[in-house]
């Protein structure tokens, strides 16, 4: 019989929020985390509570603890997803991290391609504005493609998707959001790998072959309609794939 699922433990929400400020690169490399005594203070829980949250950072390899000095980030390489854009947001006003880039090679309007459509909504070669990026990463280069597309119905009230600057680190969504006032509600994310094309090879600068990760997101308003359709493609070296779970008895 279906039960519903108590929500994860403390612990593992601590190391969670953490996580999620090391990946999006609020904690960069070298970055001290908060001690134990002020994990049991912020977050009101008992001291081994909070030792269990970082221990959970250390067995994710995403920390190391240095005899009498503390626990700092180590320097790894994750790729950044929507969600943790979202997140960092709504916290701090800006999707992108400081140590990020960003560069519009494309903002016009084209025939949707069959996927694209279908994750719209629309008929197949249908006019669509798309926009793409180069997010890179300082110390880094290049370490994501991000392609956006909309209906072009929507180009008279946002036209600032056809220019090639920043939105200003608010990000595509909430622009949208901000012209049309349809408010996203949910997103689903569609995972797969496979080589890199000679255009992706280019821009990513990488030698072929060599296999990327590409992620498919659709952005769905509060009337479960498709409020944008994105691809994101990381390189090889800024992908992982990781999931917590309990194994019941």
């Amino acid at each position: 019989m279906p039960q519903i699922q108590e929500a994860p433990a403390k612990y593992l929400q601590i190391a969670s929020f953490l996580r999620d400020q090391i990946v999006r690169g609020d904690l960069p490399p070298g970055a001290e985390i908060p001690s134990e005594r002020q994990i049991a203070q912020d977050w009101k829980v008992s001291r081994p509570t909070a030792t269990r949250a970082l221990q959970v950072l250390r067995y994710q390899g995403l920390v190391e603890s240095r005899q009498g000095a503390g626990t700092y980030v180590r320097d790894i390489q994750m790729h950044r997803r929507a969600v943790q854009r979202y997140h960092r947001y709504r916290e701090r006003g800006a999707q992108y991290g400081p140590d990020e880039s960003l560069e519009i090679t494309a903002a016009e309007i084209v025939s949707a391609p069959d996927y694209v459509a279908l994750g719209l909504g629309i008929k197949p070669s249908e006019a669509v504005m798309m926009r793409r990026r180069i997010i890179s990463r300082a110390g880094i280069g290049p370490a994501e493609l991000s392609t956006s597309w909309w209906p072009a119905a929507l180009a008279e009230v946002a036209s600032r998707l056809l220019k090639r600057e920043s939105l200003g680190g608010i990000g595509s969504v909430r622009y949208v959001e901000s012209v049309t006032g349809r408010r996203a509600a949910h997103a689903r994310d569609q995972v797969s790998a496979r080589l890199a094309s000679a255009d992706e090879l280019r821009d990513l600068r990488l030698e072929g072959p060599a296999a990327v990760l590409v992620i498919r997101h659709v952005v769905f308003d509060t009337e479960d309609m498709p409020l944008e359709f994105a691809e994101a493609i990381y390189p090889p070296g800024q992908w992982t794939a990781e999931q917590e779970y309990l194994i019941e008895s």
